[in-house]
């Protein structure tokens, strides 16, 4: 068996002239929990649809599970688990019923779905809510379910598209933790999510923007190779106008609201520091704390489509 659960080759798929998804080339291992990040319209859901044989690329090749997209989709339909971020369950069905729905869909004969029932249950920890109906669950135990319900037929391959959704923070430690097992026992986890937290747990992540692969690598590689700088933390009741009073200073290469405060990025901890200490006291701009702090995944996210953003617009636009 192959080492690699994904193969995809200079992906394309255009819609007219809309080119959705540009030239994408990934492998993906097998166990591996792989992440995709991307704003909203950047190319994910698209680039999802393809590997799960739901739509045909335009230009390009791929494989997932061994099966070519273009001409075995079918198969592998058969082969992937699938979980969206609105659940696919029935909510008038209790939790059993649902699990006995979804087996008949994959075809499991009574003992192996019984056999794996019973072994879902278990994994989710719903064993005491078996025969209750599944519209009166909590968030984090319908996600659970709805992860059940997708590997019920034990596909080598499961695609999760913002799983975490909605549920509360606990819930969403205790669903990665399920995931966890699942890389450990084989299973290929292709997982997209907008929470830079969940991203940390990914073993390698793709970030995909304006339907392009603009970075790959592990959590701690996009630090190191995307991250060029120093990030300066300012903590300010008024991060609007703390950005107003920055903006258009020489030190400061990029600046974005990040939580309550402001991240700045600059190329060396000093000057960077004073001068913005220095901007927002005389412009009475109240400012708590400034300290250069280690990047996190969203400033690599904020910087490498700013970037992007810059390497597009037309020499003028940039220039006035």
């Amino acid at each position: 068996m192959s080492d690699r659960a994904v193969v995809l080759r200079k992906l394309e798929r255009r819609f007219g002239d809309f080119i959705a998804v540009n030239g994408i080339t990934l492998d993906v291992g097998r166990g591996e929990i792989f992440g995709f990040l991307g704003p909203n319209g950047a190319g994910k859901s698209t680039t999802i649809r393809m590997l799960c044989g739901i739509i045909p690329p335009t230009a390009g090749e791929g494989r997932v599970a061994g099966f070519d997209i273009r001409t075995e989709p079918e198969k592998i339909k058969a082969n992937i688990g699938y979980m969206s971020q609105k659940f696919s369950l029935y909510e008038d069905l209790t939790v059993e019923e649902n699990l006995d729905f979804y087996g008949g869909i994959y075809g499991l004969d009574s003992r192996r779905r019984d056999e794996r029932k019973r072994w879902v249950l278990a994994m989710a920890n719903l064993e005491d809510q078996r025969n209750t109906r599944t519209g009166l669950l909590p968030a984090g135990w319908k996600q659970r379910l709805s992860l059940g319900a997708a590997i019920l037929h034990e596909p080598p391959i499961v695609f999760l598209d913002e799983p975490t959704s909605g549920v509360d923070p606990i819930s969403r430690r205790r669903f990665w933790e399920l995931i966890d097992r699942l890389s450990a026992d084989g299973v290929t986890v292709f997982v997209t999510t907008h929470y830079m937290e969940e991203a940390e747990y990914c073993h390698r992540l793709g970030l995909i923007y304006r339907g392009e692969l603009v970075a790959l690598g592990t959590p701690e590689e996009l630090k190191r190779r995307h991250m060029h700088g120093v990030v300066i933390a300012i903590a300010t009741a008024s991060p609007t106008d703390a950005i107003a009073a920055l903006e258009g200073n020489p030190v400061i290469r990029e600046l974005a609201l990040f939580g309550a405060g402001v991240h700045a990025v600059a190329d060396t901890a000093e000057p960077a520091r004073t001068t913005i200490e220095t901007i927002l006291r005389e412009r009475g701009v109240p400012v708590e704390r400034v300290e250069v702090i280690k990047p996190s995944l969203e400033d690599v996210f904020v910087s490498l489509i700013e970037q992007r953003d810059r390497e597009s617009q037309p020499l003028g636009e940039v220039a006035g």
